[in-house]
């Protein structure tokens, strides 16, 4: 929580003192007051069209981290990998899906959520059905607004409503722009991993262009983050060189705790709640809240 000050203070940026990773000024966030009531939601979306970058475990662990601090959530798996829903220990067959809500088969989305582990943690699974969808849905009339109209009915239940997407950017990832407010782009402190963020900020723009103008850029997350390797130093000075403010002063760092998590299907903050890196997101929730992209 905000004084938790243990060994994760470099990680997380509890010292307003020191520059931290990022090469800015660390600011200890306050925890945020409760809420006087819930919704209606704003939609993030966690995008980048590389794998392997931390979409998935930022969702988990940023969605129950805000649910901690008394945010009504909800998670939306977008990837027909159902990495979210095993992350989270959640049943994906033989059970409501994404696909079924976009493909009309099932026409009120409260059907589709479920109760995580997690207090005011609640869930949309997805499976391998999810990779036909741009199939069905590719001439379908305003095909790349189907999501947000599946999700209209369940904003006004909700505080925030995280996206996670697969790693393209096709018809499901722009459904899911076309549905939210924020992205926040979760980028693996290495080098081809940077090279592919200009190409998903021009999508963003072109979205917002096209078929979204109140989307906006959250910021850009580093993940995997190694401070004992100059590749990893040298990666988030340029995307701080590049990108500025933009990118968020909460730095996720490289933990074996991740995938331990993953395989318990459960929140770092809740497997291994004093560990630095759930201290990291706890920060990360708190810093969204601060800047005043989340209620």
């Amino acid at each position: 929580m905000a004084g938790d000050r243990g060994d994760g203070a470099e990680l997380a940026g509890f010292d307003a003192l020191m520059p931290g990773p990022t090469g800015r000024p660390l600011r200890d966030f306050a925890e945020p007051p409760a809420l006087k009531g819930h919704g209606p939601a704003r939609i993030i979306a966690l995008c980048n069209q590389k794998g392997g970058v931390g979409k998935t475990t930022t969702t988990i662990s940023l969605g129950a981290a805000l649910a901690e601090y008394g945010r009504k959530v909800l998670v939306i798996d977008f990837d027909p990998q159902g990495a979210l829903s095993a992350g989270l220990g959640m049943p994906s067959h033989d059970v409501i899906t994404i696909y079924d809500l976009l493909l009309g088969r099932e026409k009120d989305a409260r059907r589709a959520v479920q109760q995580t582990a997690t207090k005011n943690l609640h869930l949309i699974p997805a499976n391998i059905d999810l990779s036909a969808a741009e199939v069905h849905l590719v001439n379908e009339v305003a095909r790349e607004q189907i999501l947000a109209r599946v999700l209209a009915p369940i904003v006004p239940d909700y505080d925030v409503i995280l996206i996670d997407c697969q790693p393209s950017l096709g018809l499901l990832t722009v459904n899911a722009l076309t549905a939210a407010h924020g992205v926040l782009i979760p980028l693996e402190c290495e080098y081809f991993a940077l090279r592919g963020v200009a190409l998903l900020v021009e999508t963003i723009d072109k979205v917002r262009d096209r078929l979204n103008p109140a989307i906006q850029l959250d910021g850009i997350l580093a993940t995997m983050y190694d401070s004992r390797t100059l590749h990893s130093r040298e990666v988030l000075e340029r995307v701080v060189e590049t990108f500025g403010e933009q990118v968020l002063e909460t730095v996720i760092g490289r933990t074996v705790k991740f995938p331990d998590a993953t395989v318990a299907g459960a929140p770092i903050t809740t497997f291994a709640p004093d560990h630095p890196a759930a201290a990291a997101y706890r920060q990360l929730a708190r810093e969204l809240i601060a800047r005043g992209q989340v209620a």
